[in-house]
Parts: C-alpha cells; structure tokens; sequence
C-alpha cells in the first residue's frame, strides 16, 4: 500500500474512531471487547472479499489476508458476538408503524393528517396499524416502545402521533442500534464511492461552514429539521409506491435503500482551521 494511502487511512480510521471509543467507554465496553469485535469483523470481511472475487474462501487464505492466525481466524469465524436482534427490529419496525400513520389514508384524517386512533376497536385501529406494519410485534408492546420516546401518546380519546419522526429518547439500547446501522451505511456509501466510477456513484454530499454565528443556530437548527424532515417523508412515500412483497417477488429482486441525512455542530478547533 501507498505511504500516502496508508497515511490517509489511517487518519480517516482514528477521526472515524475516536466519537465511537468515547461512546464505548462512556457505556462500559473495555478495549478487549473491542478489540474481539474488531478481529471478528476483519473476519467476516475477510470472508466476504475472497467470496466476491469469485475465489473459494479458506482460513489459510483469510489468515494471509487479515494477518491473523490460522487458529485465531477458525475460532472467529465460529463465534457469534450478537446475542440477538430484537433491537434493530424494533427500530426498524417502529419506523414503519410511523410511516404507515402518516401515509396509509386508513389511518389519517379528511384533510391527510394522522389521525387519533382507538387502540383496537375497527379496521383503522392503532392495533390494525401495527398488525399491518410492523409483522409480529404485539401493538401493546410498540405502543410502549413509541410512547417511551414521546412519538405517541395515549388516552381516553385514542392514540394520538405527536412526532412524525420516531426517535427512541429513553431507549438507550435502540440509541446505540442507530448508531451501528447509519454510520455503517455511510461508511460503506463512501466505500463505494472510492472504488467505482463517477457515473455509477451514489449521492452522499453535505455543506458545512466554520464562521456561522451561534445566535443564528436555533432559527437554523428549526430550517433543517423541517426541510429534511418534509424530504425524507417524500423518499418514503415514493419508495413505498415502489414496493414489492418480498415474500413473493418471483424473478424480481428487492432491493434495500436508504437516503440518511444528518445535522452536527462544534466548537471550532485548530483542525478545523485547517
């Protein structure tokens, strides 16, 4: 490898990695743990690379790859870290009981807002929502998962949508799902984008300024989350119209998508200025 590449990617490794140990830290994760996770994913890659290249995978050649031992490389590929996915399904299916509130004219209102549902009386019932959208997870159980992060609530008048967004705020484990699933998304676009060609590159852009007045931040803040807010639910109502039932797709092949748009500011630093 390059010095200069190697010099890059290093540096790219270390801005990508400090905000993520200060996370595992600050959550009690030790950098043994991290240090197995890492192994493990070297692994995994290791496995999928050979795989793609149309060669046959073997410890011997993912040993040589990764520069882990041979001994090292079976016991990893044996393993399994992950004690489940109940968290990145309840994130992912919460998103779709929203989303369907919001799109579905079932459960909205004459003029197309959400509308204020009973929990399980008739057909645009929240428990006819959430049977429709979010496969088996009980309605009881997402309207405790949507209560909890303040996008719902509910009363003697139904279940009312007060966020068109679900954002999980005292769910800290759904927090930590987020952060695995968008930024592995991210890194694997720009991955992408590094390797192909500029006509078969996808979007992944953003603006940034380091002289903005900080009184000006709120009104801004306010712009952005409406702005994004309005996109994002005009790509899900398109890429809902396009959808096909993947248990019945025949010779069509799904296909997942996401369009992910963030917002971030600091203190200026001397990198900056750089």
């Amino acid at each position: 490898m390059p010095e200069d590449t190697n010099q890059a990617l290093t540096l790219a490794a270390l801005k990508l990695l400090r905000p993520l140990v200060r996370l595992l830290m600050r959550h009690g994760m030790a950098y043994g743990t991290f240090a197995e996770i890492a192994r493990k994913a070297y692994v995994d890659e290791g496995f999928t690379e050979i795989s793609q290249s149309g060669k046959r995978p073997t410890v011997s050649s993912i040993s040589a790859l990764t520069g882990l031992t041979r001994k090292e490389t079976k016991r990893l590929r044996e393993i399994n870290l992950i004690g489940g996915e109940a968290s990145s399904q309840r994130y992912s299916r919460a998103i779709r009981v929203v989303s369907g509130w919001l799109n579905d004219s079932r459960f909205q209102t004459a003029d197309g807002g959400p509308a204020i549902l009973p929990f399980e009386s008739g057909e645009a019932s929240f428990s006819s929502l959430v049977k429709e959208y979010s496969g088996d997870i009980p309605p009881a159980a997402m309207l405790s998962v949507l209560e909890s992060s303040n996008t719902l609530k509910s009363g003697e008048s139904g279940v009312e949508l007060l966020s068109r967004a679900y954002i999980p705020h005292d769910t800290p484990v759904d927090k930590i799902n987020i952060l695995g699933t968008d930024i592995a998304e991210l890194a694997a676009t720009i991955g992408h984008n590094i390797e192909f060609d500029p006509q078969n590159r996808w979007f992944q852009r953003k603006v940034s300024n380091i002289a903005v007045n900080k009184d000006a931040l709120p009104a801004f803040r306010k712009l952005s989350n409406q702005k994004s807010q309005e996109l994002l639910e005009e790509y899900h109502a398109w890429l809902s119209a396009a959808e096909i039932d993947v248990n019945q797709a025949g010779e069509e092949e799904p296909r997942y998508v996401a369009v992910g748009i963030y917002y971030h500011e600091h203190e200026i630093t001397e990198e900056d200025r750089q």
